[in-house]
């Protein structure tokens, strides 16, 4: 009986497939370039992680494509061109539209430049295109001239008269026509598309540096991207949600920054009733310093409500407004009192501490206001709900952005929320649906959870417990320190890593996992157990580059393996237009394989595999009658 119901729905998908393919010849055609396509090499996959608002930084790397441009430049040119030449070019393939005007301004973008330039990055383009297959080209071409460069792309001038006649005539006719610029500009985009298959973004676009915004505009419309999403994302996807105690964090992150401008100018979040009213109850505090002030103890005060109202939180030594003696100047922390820096709070009563005078509602409704507002944001909020997810798995290696809560002994911690209890990957999974309903629905215990999730012990994008009250107010810096999950030692333990692949249905021998979030520090290694478990928040991130030493990591991994680049200084673009600067790396090969990898040896493989069994199962349908075709 089991047997027949799947004979029976075995056929409804064939003849659903066969709407697709109604012939045997349709099928045979797709069987043929899938069988190809097999053999074609795996895909260049980057990973990068912690962003952190530099875009100065993640831009040139994303132009040079971590130095793959660069790589590819010297192995086509390299015995034509010298080094100052190919930077030149280089340098135009980055920053096409600058480098022409500065070009221009030289006088040098003479018709027989443009058709020498031209020529080249036709070259290049066509010796970057062979790992891919001729559809998938297509797809990368950008829209204007689309036509035009398949042809270009087609043409074979070494090898027949007619087809040099008719090669030299298509690139003096761009040139004739004025298009010469606009076609540098789009093969160029070409180029920098076929240097990089994937790219793996593992979290943080937001906070400290001064242009999230800005990254999200350059990615918004990036072919081939994931995004795993880390706590400072989670935050103002919370915030947008309309989480008043996300958006109290994200102001005073923003404001104790100093990056007020993604706010006002990127976001149109404005913050003049905050800073008028902050200046008012804190007169001898700068007005930035007023204002972070005022809305740390806005922020403090509903993250207490938030945990009072969630006691599976476990969080309630954190309600430390509850704890300060008000006449006295001190605050409890863990059955001690510590003297506090600051003993003026206008704003607080005593009497109740976690209420929210007037004044300080008027101000949270203002900002929620503004931030649900915010068509920007909007865009950009769904653009990371429809491009991300909590993990990835791809190509064997397990993508998230912070940790996986363990316990001491190593065991997944079973975390209670939501009415259940999770651990592992069962937790992600919780996680990833209840960050998409809070967008969604807007209901009130999935914004506290989008809260809990920026910063909860237990969250997997945190994994550590935040002091913001003890590093504002207490001097003492033995209340600092922030006790993190067990997750970040077992990181070097290559069975743990082990069990978390396996966890996540991956190979626990072959397998990797990639992580951001904590910075590497200078002269530690961000590659851990082996091999197994590879951290790469290297710190794009200003603020961080005294700890770090570099300028943050790019993990590459292609058809020869896996190679992780440091970036050690990121040249400005007006130094990169002026002296065709580029980005410095130090190289280092984290795994080599014994072989050249393939499509079939990656998970689009398995696909195509699974693809194709369909389609010869149509076949044989076919050819027995079963199913009728055209």
């Amino acid at each position: 009986m089991q047997q027949n119901e799947q004979m029976i729905q075995q056929e409804k998908y064939l003849r659903l497939l066969s709407e697709k393919y109604p012939t045997p010849e349709a099928v045979s055609e797709r069987l043929i370039h899938l069988e190809a396509r097999l053999t074609l090499p795996k895909e260049v996959e980057h990973f990068l992680s912690d962003l952190h608002g530099e875009y100065g930084t993640f831009s040139h790397i994303l132009n040079n494509c971590s130095g793959v441009i660069r790589e590819k430049v010297a192995y086509v040119f390299g015995d034509r061109m010298n080094e100052e030449e190919q930077a030149e070019f280089c340098t135009l393939l980055y920053y096409p539209v600058e480098k022409l005007e500065s070009l221009e301004n030289e006088g040098r973008t003479v018709p027989k430049w443009y058709v020498e330039t031209l020529g080249k990055l036709l070259e290049l383009a066509k010796v970057m295109s062979y790992k891919y297959p001729l559809a998938k080209i297509s797809e990368l071409i950008p829209t204007a001239f689309t036509s035009v460069i398949v042809e270009l792309m087609n043409t074979r001038p070494d090898e027949d008269p007619a087809q040099f006649a008719y090669h030299k005539r298509l690139l003096d006719s761009i040139v004739e026509v004025g298009s010469a610029p606009s076609f540098i500009c789009v093969f160029a985009e070409l180029i920098k598309r076929l240097a990089v298959g994937w790219i793996h973004i593992v979290g943080d676009f937001f906070d400290r540096g001064s242009r999230p915004d800005a990254i999200l505009d350059k990615v918004i419309d990036y072919p081939s991207l994931d995004i795993q999403w880390g706590n400072h994302d989670i935050l103002w996807m919370g915030a947008a949600c309309g989480s008043d105690a996300c958006i109290a964090n994200v102001v005073r992150n923003n404001l104790r920054y100093n990056n007020t401008e993604v706010l006002e100018n990127g976001y149109g979040i404005g913050l003049r009733s905050l800073t008028l009213w902050a200046a008012r109850q804190y007169p001898d505090e700068a007005p930035i310093k007023a204002a972070e002030r005022a809305i740390s103890i806005i922020m403090f005060k509903l993250e207490g409500k938030i945990i009072r109202r969630h006691p599976e939180f476990s969080m309630d030594e954190r309600v430390l407004l509850d704890a300060v003696d008000y006449e006295k100047g001190t605050v409890r922390i863990d059955g001690k009192d510590y003297a506090m820096n600051q003993r003026v709070f206008p704003t607080i009563d005593p009497e109740n501490p976690l209420k929210l005078s007037q004044e300080e509602e008027d101000i949270v409704k203002e900002l929620r206001a503004s931030f649900l507002a915010s068509e920007p944001l909007r865009r950009h909020v769904e653009f990371l709900y429809r491009r991300g997810s909590v993990y990835t798995c791809c190509n064997g290696n397990l993508l998230f952005h912070a940790c996986v809560p363990m316990n001491e002994d190593g065991s997944f911690t079973k975390v209670t929320v939501g009415g259940g209890d999770y651990s592992g990957r069962a937790y992600f999974d919780f996680v990833d649906a209840a960050a998409r309903r809070a967008w969604t629905e807007r209901d009130k215990i999935l914004l506290d959870y989008m809260w809990y999730f920026w910063c909860g012990r237990e969250s997997v994008f945190s994994g550590r417990e935040f002091k913001t009250f003890e590093r504002m107010f207490v001097d003492d810096e033995s209340t600092w320190e922030e006790p993190d999950d067990p997750y970040f030692q077992f990181i070097n333990d290559a069975d743990a890593c082990g069990r978390v692949l396996k966890e996540f249905g991956l190979d626990p021998e072959k397998g990797h996992i990639i992580n951001g979030h904590v910075p590497v520090k200078k002269g530690e290694s961000p590659v851990k157990s082996g091999g197994k478990a590879i951290v790469i928040d290297g710190g794009f991130c200003h603020a961080y580059h005294k700890k770090t030493g570099i300028s943050g990591f790019t993990l590459i991994s292609n058809s020869r393996g896996l190679r992780l680049l440091a970036h050690q200084h990121v040249a400005d673009v007006r130094t990169a237009l002026r002296e065709n600067r580029d980005i410095e790396s130090v190289s280092e090969t984290v795994e080599l394989q014994s072989y050249s990898l393939t499509v079939a040896d990656t998970d689009k493989g398995k696909a195509i595999h699974e693809e194709m069994e369909d389609l010869r199962a149509l076949l044989t349908a076919y050819r027995s009658g079963v199913i009728h075709h055209a």
